[in-house]
């Protein structure tokens, strides 16, 4: 009795033979692409909180001023260096053993982690939710000898679990010395004068961010084009790669992700100006350091860390441990479960087959993005509310019919 995979041969030699070709791979190369622009949309405004967070928190910046200004750097900063787009495209899975229905069940992992995630305001990793991703799908297709395993650990896991210590020390030194060197100041020159440096650190991070993010998406996108054959083995991302990729990550941050941004910036730390200047300042170096040895770091557990440490580094401050809790352990699974939901992804894609197995995957994945998209109307974060009271959860506390009538 001839089973499916007896068959899946048998018919592509019957296309060959009426048409000269098997179903043409150009169709799934071009929806592979359109699914990992849309992780990068989604890593842009999941992550935006990593950059402004601070600086919304303190006044320094509007809300709506803030990821129109975050966007635009992060667009910038994509050009600035393709080393972690060399580190994603090759350095951690064997690209012989690749096929596009992986790099799409990998994304198709990545998106479905960073929305939920999204939506419960939890600020987890958008990279280690797209390298668990194709991780997943690569072992699921391929079996654990296709990772690299020695790249994984070297240039992800390892930085994973240095890079919020190493922030969160860096801003508690910068946080402590701010407030030394400024003690003689009235508490309102401090906040006036340190607002205005924050507008400066926060661009530093939206750029430093898109060094190192956006390179994330190119590398996929790279990895692609290489198993398609379209590119040779270990070349660089092309220009129109990188350009759309900076597009998308910078429309996504100018969206907002307002749910993560009121984490970051009122569930951690109640923050002043000297501790968001110092914040952003350690985020944008550790960063822009990583980025420069190829580091596919989590922009998410740094600038986590350097809030932190701001906490550490001032007298008094209260750090809300409960909820860093939460993050730590959203962080812990955030590898494993994108794994999974990638590996599940692939046994869709693989399962039905050929490009209409890619396009069954595809309109799953956008009912479950609609479905948790609907979910989140029943807890509205946005510009309006991002800054207000924390309560607990990321849900702003419900305001007077009144006032809302008033401020319609």
């Amino acid at each position: 009795m001839l089973d499916k995979c007896t068959l899946r041969p048998v018919f592509q030699k019957v296309l060959r033979v009426t048409y000269g070709h098997t179903v043409s791979n150009d169709t799934v190369l071009v929806l592979v692409v359109i699914t990992a622009l849309a992780f990068d949309f989604t890593n842009g405004f999941h992550d935006t909180g990593n950059a402004m967070a601070t600086s919304i928190a303190t006044g320094a910046l509007g809300p709506r001023t803030a990821v129109a200004i975050s966007g635009a750097l992060n667009f910038v900063g994509a050009f600035l260096s393709l080393a972690v787009a060399a580190t994603i495209a090759s350095g951690l899975v064997d690209t012989s053993d690749v096929t596009l229905h992986v790099v799409a069940a990998g994304l198709a992992g990545g998106i479905i982690w960073n929305l939920l995630t999204w939506l419960l305001g939890i600020p987890s990793s958008s990279s280690h939710a797209l390298i668990g991703g194709v991780i997943g799908s690569t072992i699921a297709a391929a079996g654990g000898s296709a990772v690299e395993w020695h790249g994984l650990v070297s240039k992800v896991i390892i930085p994973a679990l240095l890079s919020p210590f190493i922030a969160a020390l860096v801003a508690a030194v910068g946080t402590w010395s701010l407030y030394r060197i400024s003690r003689s100041m009235t508490d309102g020159a401090r906040k006036h004068g340190f607002r205005i440096g924050q507008v400066g650190s926060a661009c530093m991070v939206s750029l430093a961010h898109g060094t190192n993010d956006a390179q994330k998406t190119m590398g996929v996108i790279t990895l692609a084009l290489i198993v398609n054959g379209t590119l040779p083995k270990g070349a660089n991302a092309p220009f129109w790669v990188i350009f759309c990729c900076a597009l998308a990550i910078s429309l996504g941050t100018y969206i907002g992700g307002w749910r993560v941004i009121r984490t970051l910036g009122k569930g951690l730390v109640e923050i002043e100006s000297p501790q968001g200047m110092a914040a952003e300042s350690a985020s944008a170096a550790v960063i822009l350091l990583s980025s420069s040895f190829g580091y596919s770091l989590s922009t998410t557990h740094v600038a986590t860390g350097s809030i932190i440490g701001t906490g550490l580094g001032k007298k008094g401050a209260d750090v809300r441990w409960n909820v860093l809790g939460r993050m730590a352990v959203a962080w812990c699974f955030t590898l494993p479960c994108a794994a999974l939901t990638g590996a599940a992804a692939y046994g869709v894609a693989y399962g039905v087959g050929g490009t209409f197995g890619v396009v069954v995957l595809l309109l799953i994945l956008a009912a479950l993005a609609g479905l948790i998209y609907w979910r989140s109307r029943g807890t509205k974060v946005d510009h309006n509310n991002v800054n207000a009271e924390w309560t607990g959860t990321v849900a702003p506390p419900e305001e007077p019919a009144t006032a809302t009538t008033a401020g319609v």
